[in-house]
């Protein structure tokens, strides 16, 4: 079998599963397949065990129950960019006025079909192997492939798991506890389910992750590449590692406990210890075409094919096809170390060089072109719809692409990649055991966040940082520039409640003005940002579930 988007019997069963997302809470008894249908043909078990994958959200843009949509990249929920248009729906982020009736990130339903879809894939092909055997010939070729059809399978089942695990770890880090739904409910089940603690989902999540594990590929790119792109050994234990460092952070860890951190870490340690995964040479094509597949520092994407939705978003306003879209901030740009000397001239000189890679500005050489942000150029701000910041995105863009003639180029979206794995085990050491003590693990935290940092791509300094506390901020900031725009700023911000502060000041621009051939620099105020704490520390539960649960769903504190 080849990748799950290419087989029409898979999509036939994904459209019919996806169906019923658009209705209740998808934790009921499917009404579509039988358990009839599946024995009467061993194909639709793969159906049935692709279908979980339907339901992975990538973070370029995507769509949520009750027709909330993201338009564009999530980044500009958080400090890292604005929205151009004003009247995009992620603006109800930036005013504090995401409502239970209205959340353009509202993947509450979807999340739960994904759930569903994968119990109903584990619970009906329990007897795969004797369903694998009708009706076919076990005996030429001395069954291989018939064997071969057996372990496809039985990955696919500890994949439904692991997926299974994935939705509830996007359920709790919006929503808090969430109801647990371990099997597909009958007619005559009780379906209106209270929510479970948080810890006691993240504990399921972590039952499942390490009961699945050690039955999942360790690689498919060495065995079939048709199949890359579902999980493997590598991404339930990246995910396994991501679910504990947020179940140990202040949100989540208002006590501190350290042994939340030290378990954070072991789970980084592992897949560290896996040795299986590193990095690429250069930073800023990793998120480009076949490098978000193949490079060596990807664990897990999400293959979407050729196209160019995100250039056409997210091009400059100047560029023919361009409409500017998600622009960076200052607030992200200021961040940038200096690599040498600062020229207030040229003020993108001598800088981490993941800046380049990651923004484009004033005299930045991007689609084919100059940039010219400043009052007559081609990217003039007064014109409609140019960038409010005075910046555009590169991070994730093809350069020169021609949309006026439709061309396209394959994008994935990076689900895991090794430097995340390398920052979680750099946070959680460092919080359970400082700095520089490597608790007999062979690296420290600051070791860990001097790979990141020091690698071929980056080539930055050491990180300078004595205390606890200091090196926590070093962390947090290696993670802001390493990881912008991959979807992570929002939720760490959460995570680590530096919400109500960072999100509750302007989000800053620049203002270029030229004379000659020099340039003044001046930071501007874009807007102002709300955000509402406590209550925003969680998503709302859709109103929606909240009515149809008959009283038995409550609703988060404060909504």
């Amino acid at each position: 079998m080849k990748s799950y988007q290419k087989n029409s019997w898979c999509i036939a069963c994904l459209g019919a599963l996806m169906s019923l997302a658009c209705t209740k809470l998808d934790t009921r008894i499917d009404t579509q397949p039988t358990d009839e249908t599946i024995n009467t043909g061993y194909t639709q078990l793969w159906g049935f065990g692709y279908a979980p994958y339907g339901f992975l959200q990538h973070g370029f843009f995507g769509t949520g129950a009750n027709n909330s949509t993201l338009t564009n990249l999530f980044a500009a929920a958080a400090d890292e960019a604005e929205e151009t248009d004003p009247t995009a729906r992620i603006q109800l982020f930036n005013q504090g006025a995401i409502t239970p009736f209205s959340n353009p990130d509202d993947v509450y339903a979807n999340h739960y079909a994904g759930i569903r879809a994968a119990n109903y894939f584990l619970e009906n092909s329990e007897d795969y192997v004797d369903v694998l055997a009708r009706n076919r010939d076990i005996i030429s070729d001395n069954g291989r492939q018939y064997q071969l059809d057996i372990q496809d399978i039985g990955w696919l089942r500890a994949e439904a798991r692991v997926l299974r695990a994935y939705y509830y770890v996007e359920l709790i880090k919006r929503y808090g506890g969430v109801p647990l739904v371990r099997q597909v409910l009958q007619p005559t089940d009780d379906t209106d389910l209270p929510r479970a603690s948080y810890d006691e989902v993240m504990d399921y999540i972590v039952s499942e992750i390490d009961g699945a594990k050690d039955h999942l590929q360790t690689s498919w790119k060495d065995f079939d590449a048709g199949r890359d792109g579902r999980f493997t050994k590598g991404a339930a234990m990246a995910l396994k590692s991501r679910a504990l460092l947020y179940a140990a952070s202040p949100l989540n860890n208002p006590n501190n406990d350290l042994a939340r951190w030290q378990r954070a870490a072991e789970a980084a340690l592992e897949l560290i210890r896996l040795d299986q995964y590193g990095f690429q040479d250069n930073y800023g094509p990793l998120f480009l075409d076949i490098s978000t597949v193949w490079s060596p520092e990807i664990i897990l994407s999400i293959r979407l094919g050729a196209t160019n939705e995100l250039e056409r978003k997210n091009y400059p306003i100047g560029t023919p096809g361009g409409a500017t879209g998600v622009t960076p901030s200052h607030n992200l740009v200021e961040v940038y170390e200096y690599t040498g000397p600062a020229d207030p001239a040229n003020p993108y000189a001598n800088r981490d060089p993941r800046l380049a890679a990651t923004v484009a500005h004033n005299g930045s050489n991007w689609t084919g072109r100059t940039l010219e942000p400043w009052s007559g150029g081609q990217d003039d701000p007064a014109k409609p719809n140019a960038s409010r910041t005075g910046y555009y995105l590169k991070k994730f863009l093809n350069d020169n692409l021609n949309l006026v003639q439709g061309e396209q180029k394959l994008r994935s979206w990076v689900v895991f990649r090794y430097p995340e794995i390398l920052l979680n085990y750099a946070e959680a050491m460092n919080e359970a055991y400082g700095p520089d003590d490597d608790n007999g693990f062979g690296i420290s935290a600051r070791q860990a966040l001097d790979r990141v940092r020091t690698r071929a791509a980056v080539g930055l300094a050491p990180v300078v940082a004595g205390s606890q506390a200091e090196l926590r901020e070093r962390i947090k900031h290696e993670r802001r520039v390493e990881l912008a725009f991959e979807g992570h700023r929002y939720w760490d911000l959460l995570r680590w409640k530096d919400a109500e502060t960072a999100l509750n000041q302007p989000l800053k621009g620049i203002r270029v003005a030229r004379s000659g051939e020099a340039f003044q620099y001046t930071v501007i105020e874009v807007e102002w940002r709300n955000f509402q704490a406590p209550k925003m520390y969680l998503y709302p539960i859709p109103q929606t579930e909240i009515g149809k649960s008959t009283g038995v769903l409550s609703q988060n504190p404060l909504w």
